[in-house]
């Protein structure tokens, strides 16, 4: 990483440790903070070279951003190599993060929450259980609808609406 101006190798690694906290291996974080502070299109080797990383590592970290939907490979002229590049629109990058998030842990876990509520319908034994899934079940419904409300709104108006939640809360005294 001593090839990397310094700011960037701080980002780099803070970065890393931060998507550890968020489940995200430590690797596919970096490279991805790597990609997102590049000005161009890297190649694998210098993803290697920059991160000191293994050649295996960083393939199956690419593939892993390529399906969350934030690294998409770039052909340049008189390069045979794959070049990959990080979305660059923060918002958008981080709609498809959510999306992306929600589709592999929110949804399964709604699912199972609606199974789990409608089998212990007429087990008296599980009543207390039935109460305390069916309000998580509610909550993550409501989660959910609210995402599906808001992944309609185009991003720029999204980002309005994020930036007026202030005046929302104080009209609703909540601030």
């Amino acid at each position: 990483m001593d090839s990397l101006p310094p700011v960037i190798q701080k980002f780099v690694l803070h970065w890393g440790e931060m998507g550890t906290k968020w489940g995200i291996n430590r690797t596919v974080a970096q490279i991805h903070a790597l990609l997102y502070t590049s000005e161009r299109p890297v190649n694998a080797e210098e993803i290697c070279i920059s991160l000191g990383v293994a050649r295996s590592n960083v393939s199956n970290s690419l593939k892993e951003l390529q399906n969350w939907g934030i690294v998409k490979v770039v052909h340049l002229p008189g390069d045979r190599r794959d070049h990959f590049e990080s979305m660059k629109d923060v918002y958008e990058m981080f709609r498809a993060i959510l999306a992306e998030r929600k589709r592999r842990e929110v949804d399964p876990t709604l699912h199972i929450l609606k199974e789990c509520h409608e089998e212990s319908a007429d087990d008296v034994d599980s009543a207390y259980a039935r109460k305390r899934i069916g309000e998580l079940e509610e909550f993550f419904q409501l989660s959910a609808d609210f995402y599906n409300k808001l992944n309609k709104l185009p991003t720029k108006t999204a980002v309005k609406a994020l930036r007026t939640s202030d005046r929302l809360l104080k009209a609703l005294k909540l601030s």
